[in-house]
C-alpha cells in the first residue's frame, strides 16, 4: 500500500474552520482539522463509498484496492490543488473517525467539496446535521452552497433535496446541485 509520505500534506487547520454543531457535540461526535497520519483510515472510508460500483468488478481483491488507492490519492491531489482553502475536516466520535467533511467557505456560494461517512455512521442524522449547519454559515454570509453528487447516487441525492438543494445541471456522471438560502423554513 502507498504511504501517505507520497501524497500531499493537509494545509493547517484554518483558525476559523467549520466548528461541531450543537446538535452533533449533543451526540458526541466531534469536528477536527484532517492530518496526514489520517491517511490509513481516509483511504478506508474512500473505498467504502465505492463498494457497491467496485463489486461488479471481477478483479482480486488485491487489484481493487490498488486501484481505489490510485484513485483516493488522485482524488486526494485534486481537492488540495483546486480548493486549497477548504476546510478539510474528520467527522469522529469517541470510538474513532466516522467520516470526513470538506468545505469551502467562499462567496459567492460555499461549495460542499465532499462529505462522506463509513457505512455504520450512516443514515444517523450525521450528514444531515453538517449540511444543515453549513447551509446556516453560508446564510449567515449571504452566500448559497453547491455541490455536485453522482447522479446514480439516489441516496444522497434525497438527502440533499430533503435539505433544499435543487438540480441544476448534469455533466456526467456527476449533477450539479444549489441552494439558496430562501429555500431554507
Amino acid at each position: 500500500m502507498p504511504t501517505s509520505s507520497r501524497l500531499a500534506p493537509f494545509p493547517p487547520e484554518r483558525p476559523d474552520r467549520m466548528r461541531t454543531p450543537a446538535s452533533l457535540v449533543a451526540c458526541g461526535v466531534a469536528l477536527r482539522a484532517l492530518c496526514d497520519d489520517d491517511q490509513r483510515w481516509l483511504r478506508d472510508l474512500y473505498a467504502s463509498t465505492r463498494e457497491e460500483e467496485m463489486a461488479e468488478v471481477p478483479w482480486p481483491e488485491t487489484h481493487r484496492r490498488a486501484f481505489l488507492d490510485q484513485q483516493f490519492e488522485a482524488q486526494h491531489r485534486h481537492y488540495l490543488q483546486v480548493h486549497a482553502d477548504a476546510d478539510f475536516l474528520a467527522v469522529c466520535d469517541g470510538r474513532g473517525p466516522l467520516g470526513r467533511l470538506s468545505l469551502l467557505r467562499s462567496p459567492p456560494d460555499h461549495l460542499l467539496v465532499d462529505i462522506s461517512l463509513f457505512p455504520a455512521a450512516r443514515g444517523r442524522g450525521i450528514g444531515a446535521s453538517l449540511i444543515a449547519a453549513a447551509q446556516q454559515a453560508a446564510a449567515a454570509q449571504g452566500c448559497g452552497m453547491t455541490l455536485h453528487v453522482l447522479q446514480h447516487n439516489t441516496g444522497a441525492r434525497r438527502l440533499y433535496e430533503r435539505l433544499g438543494f435543487a438540480a441544476s445541471e448534469a455533466a456526467f456522471p456527476y449533477l450539479r446541485m444549489a441552494w439558496r438560502a430562501q429555500s431554507v423554513s
